[in-house]
């Protein structure tokens, strides 16, 4: 008797039985595909080490297949004197693939060269729509392997890399260094916009038009005071607090990317100041027109993603180093529970998830949550006029 035995050398971390290429009782003269083994990386054939027949299998299909571990067995005494004719011919089909056959109809028998194909080759072929002729077979005498099928089928899923610009490249380069540096912790509030709705409809018949994000500006610039700390960056292993309050606002630029334009000395500006300069700004912005200055130092972030429909975000990536980034969902009309005359009342509001994502080196719990606390209170008692 002669061991068929699981090749030392493998490439890959874990080997299993994939599939038995003949049945016992079969002919198989030496080096016929026996067997494929699969590892996480590659499927690899295994073939008779002596001409002979097929007298044991001793692990079975996804049976875990150890280096040097015995496969089967072949009887060397009992080779016929055609013993390489099986190869010759089509091994016959097991009853998995006899039904394949049935469902599938007939599968190609031979490769390029005229070799003949292992049952798991064809079934593999026939399931994935893939053409013998047009495969370079590695195996023995140009054999079609398991593997090479594999390599087949990776291929015509792998999807075309797409060129990455300049932008987004630089992009990509500043997120990587901002969560690589900082330790990001968000919070997360909700807000009641029904005090600003009220005012942005008032001032609009006086021919005042306002975007829900300049009350945002807004009211962000007025919570500094609650928590100034918000306003600052860790800088060279100290916390640097900003004079002014400068502020960006993400502008999305479809498929090319995002800028923020910054608004400075937020704090000092009234509420149509600050809508004056988001309009001058996003405009620039879509047109390619932001010059750098207007790009860059900023002291605090927001990201109005609940523009595209976001809910919800975090941790929305710090910018340029600074200590907050805060972040508006999706304005949605939802059912809240409010007091009115004593008595609990469920009514409907226009609600949004508002988080500040902060870098826990500059600041902690505690000034992430009374700045949003102040940042809510601001928006739900906008004055009516």
């Amino acid at each position: 008797m002669i061991d068929i035995v699981v090749p030392h050398e493998q490439e890959g971390t874990k080997a299993v039985v994939h599939a038995w290429l003949k049945k016992i009782g079969d002919a198989v003269a030496e080096h016929d595909p026996l067997v494929e083994i699969e590892t996480d990386k590659v499927t690899q054939e295994v073939s008779a080490p002596a001409a002979g027949v097929l007298t044991e299998i001793l692990l079975e299909t996804d049976s875990e297949a150890v280096p040097g571990a015995v496969l089967g067995r072949i009887d060397e005494q009992s080779a016929p004197a055609e013993a390489g004719a099986q190869t010759e011919r089509e091994a016959p089909a097991n009853d998995g693939e006899d039904k394949a056959l049935r469902a599938t109809g007939p599968l190609p028998s031979q490769g390029h060269s005229g070799t003949r194909l292992s049952p798991a080759v064809r079934q593999a072929l026939q399931q994935y729509g893939l053409d013998a002729l047009k495969l370079r077979g590695t195996g023995r005498d140009g054999r079609i392997t398991r593997e090479d099928v594999d390599r087949a089928i990776t291929r015509r899923s792998e999807v075309p890399e797409a060129p990455v610009d300049r932008m987004r490249l630089t992009i990509a380069e500043n997120m990587v260094r901002a969560v690589t540096e900082a330790p990001h912790v968000t919070a997360v509030f909700e807000a009641d916009f029904s005090a600003v709705a009220a005012h942005k409809a008032t001032v609009a018949k006086r021919g005042l038009k306002l975007s829900y994000t300049a009350y945002i500006v807004k009211a962000a610039a007025e919570a500094m005071a609650a928590a100034p700390e918000i306003n600052g960056r860790w800088d060279k292993g100290r916390v640097t607090i900003s004079t002014t309050i400068d502020i960006g606002v993400g502008t999305a630029l479809g498929e090319k990317g995002l800028l923020v334009p910054v608004i400075r000395d937020a704090g000092s500006l009234s509420l149509e100041q600050i809508g004056e300069q988001l309009d001058e700004l996003t405009a620039k912005a879509r047109e390619g027109k932001l010059g750098r200055s207007e790009v860059s130092g900023g002291s605090f972030t927001i990201s109005n993603h609940g523009v595209s429909g976001s809910l919800l975000a975090a941790p929305i990536i710090l910018h340029n180093g600074q200590a907050a980034i805060l972040g508006i969902g999706k304005l949605q009309k939802r059912a809240v529970v409010r007091e009115i005359d004593g008595e609990d009342t469920v009514v409907i509001r226009p609600i949004a998830y508002v988080t500040l994502t902060i870098d826990h080196r500059v600041v902690d719990a505690h000034q992430t949550n009374a700045w949003l606390t102040r940042f809510v209170e601001i928006l739900e008692s906008w004055p009516a006029t």
